[in-house]
């Protein structure tokens, strides 16, 4: 991409996102939403970020966003020199193929398949992937392997859908919710394998959560409210999962 006044300034390639008066608005009228009103916000490379407010606050929005899965009513939204807000689909495609990585809330395994088999479908079409083996092994689940969903706890099977989503090597993982169908126990785990991804592989990981004590084991942690930032807050001394209090 040429440089131009509307690209982002040198300075600011460290950064893997760049928001500037992001807006969403769903609807016309008196039926009108602003799931986002104007966010600005960067996010660098190798963070561990938590978004935090309560459910309509426009976390999913924005995360949707992020990943290419939506585009924006207004504003601008860049990953690196690339400007999402007016890519076209073949360049939002060729994006959420080889630079993000998806965790939901729920795991959305193929059942006649493996753990191994379930991560290799994404090692089939990815650029530069790790082995499945390698990718089960950081979260966890090298003895589970030839295990089919069926035969998984739900963390285990989430730890499936982690694996998955880091097998080709995303600069930026999102995840969201992705504890919110788990026990408390079984949701540390989750957010150990998560937080080992973040530290081992260098990935932008950003998670949306309704659990403020979640946001202990984030380098930054972003309040929404009414589609907007309310404030940004920096832990440069996270806690390790294993830390946390529940």
């Amino acid at each position: 991409m040429n440089p131009s006044p509307d690209n982002p300034p040198s300075a600011a390639r460290s950064l893997v996102f760049r928001a500037r008066g992001l807006t969403k608005v769903y609807g016309s009228g008196d039926a009108e939403v602003r799931a986002l009103a104007g966010v600005d916000l960067d996010l660098p490379a190798g963070e561990l970020v938590v978004l935090l407010g309560p459910s309509g606050s426009g976390k999913t929005t924005l995360l949707n966003q992020l990943g290419g899965l939506d585009n924006p009513t207004a504003g601008e939204l860049w990953y690196r020199d690339l400007d999402l807000t007016h890519a076209d689909e073949t360049q939002l495609t060729r994006y959420r193929r080889d630079s993000v990585g998806f965790i939901f809330q729920f795991y959305n395994l193929i059942p006649s398949l493996t753990a191994r088999e379930n991560v290799g479908l994404i090692t089939e079409i990815a650029r530069d992937p790790m082995a499945p083996e390698v990718a089960l092994e950081m979260v966890g689940l090298s003895p589970r392997l030839d295990h089919f969903p069926a035969q998984l706890s739900g963390g285990e099977q989430q730890r499936v859908a982690i694996a998955r989503a880091i097998a080709k090597r995303p600069e930026v993982l999102l995840c969201d919710e992705p504890t919110g169908a788990l026990d408390v126990r079984t949701g540390i785990v989750v957010l150990e394998a998560i937080e080992r991804v973040n530290r081992e592989l260098g990935t932008l990981t950003i998670v949306i959560t309704h659990n403020a004590v979640m946001a202990d084991m984030a380098d930054r942690v972003i309040h929404f409210s009414d589609g907007r930032v309310h404030d940004i807050r920096e832990n440069p001394s996270r806690a390790r999962p294993d830390s946390l209090k529940w």
